[in-house]
């Protein structure tokens, strides 16, 4: 019978503390090389556990160009700003967990729609499921980029809520290192041929190992931790833009202060709002286009003009992927283009297929 949840976290913590207490030497190698194998093994076994635990989530119907959530504990302002960025209407109040399920709005900006969320406030231990937090977490992990709205009298909640979301192998502002194991029939053990990530070779082996995995060429070229490559092999990692609405800066008029340090400390990119007043609402709206990471693209057909709406697509779409947003069979019959703007040297310059495009470019398909 499998394990429960928490007798596996348990189990996992009595490991990490032998593992911590025990200096490395020649003598100790091979137990540390077991005790890694076996943290793996365990870390597995509470990933399958949490599948059950975490239940399915919010159902969250995705619309527009690109979704954002908004993140947050309770009473933080995330239905207040979702009714001044979108056309949504949620309920507000003075007191926490007003919102009780995911409700969405539509923010439009610069002709892209913008999916928002307003989840239920987090609280924490959120990942135990306390307040439906695993569901709300779940919910939060399909956006492409996740607003941490914070008062400013309690800007300690981002640390909680980035440790909260790590728990879930949800990592912030941080690249996806690129990890390549090519299992193999021949009997040849892990040979680890390129490895960038700081571990020894031999936890890199134990840990695929632990996973089963005992014959496979391994490359790493990034930098991780022993925890990052174990979400990625369970392929549970996830790797998210996040930036903060720093909320209510009308209560402390050294709020300056409280930017810069969360600024500094986490590397993230701080907005100070205050929604009671209406500030800065438009400087929210600009950092989250800019960190969605899109851009807009104008169709020249015969009859229409520059003026035409645009169409909204990640930021470097070639001229293909273009195509291929709009129709199969366009993309499949398309020889080459002509582009107007900040991709090409001239106006009317003929690209390839493969030409990458800027914001802002006027393009006419040829078949």
């Amino acid at each position: 019978m499998p394990e429960k949840k928490e007798h596996l976290e348990e189990k996992l913590g009595e490991l990490k503390s032998e593992y911590s207490k025990t200096k490395y030497n020649k003598a100790t190698d091979k137990h540390l090389g077991i005790l890694r194998a076996k943290i793996a093994k365990v870390k597995r076994e509470i990933i399958e556990a949490s599948k059950k635990f975490h239940g399915q989530g919010f159902f969250v119907r995705k619309s527009g160009d690109a979704t954002v959530a908004l993140v947050g504990f309770p009473n933080a302002g995330k239905s207040s700003l979702l009714n001044v960025l979108s056309n949504a209407k949620s309920k507000t109040a003075q007191y926490a967990f007003t919102t009780l399920s995911v409700v969405p709005g539509m923010m439009i900006y610069r002709d892209a729609h913008i999916q928002l969320f307003d989840l239920p406030g987090l609280i924490k231990g959120a990942h135990y499921g306390k307040g439906g937090g695993s569901e709300v977490i779940t919910a939060a992990k399909s956006a492409d980029l996740m607003v941490f709205v914070i008062s400013v009298e309690n800007p300690a909640d981002l640390d909680l809520l980035i440790s909260e979301l790590k728990y879930f192998d949800i990592e912030i502002n941080k690249n996806e290192p690129s990890v390549q194991v090519a299992p193999t029939s021949d009997n040849i053990g892990i040979k680890v041929e390129v490895n960038k990530s700081g571990l020894p070779n031999n936890a890199i082996v134990e840990i695929l190992n632990g996973f089963g995995v005992h014959n496979a060429k391994v490359r790493i070229w990034d930098e991780l931790s022993e925890d990052e490559l174990i979400s990625i092999l369970a392929k549970r990692a996830k790797y998210v833009r996040a930036i903060v609405a720093l909320n209510k800066i009308d209560l402390l008029p050294n709020y300056k202060e409280i930017e810069e340090y969360i600024r500094s400390k986490y590397r993230i990119e701080v907005v100070p709002i205050s929604i009671i007043r209406g500030e800065n609402i438009e400087g929210l709206k600009t950092a989250i286009y800019e960190n969605l990471g899109l851009m807009r693209i104008y169709l020249k057909p015969e009859l229409k003009t520059e003026s035409a709406s645009p169409i909204t697509v990640p930021y470097g779409y070639s001229v293909e992927e273009v195509a291929r947003r709009l129709h199969t069979r366009l993309a499949n019959e398309l020889k080459c283009a002509y582009v107007t703007g900040k991709s090409v040297k001239f106006a009317n310059q003929r690209v390839g297929i493969s030409h990458v495009l800027k914001d802002g470019d006027i393009i006419t398909f040829i078949k």
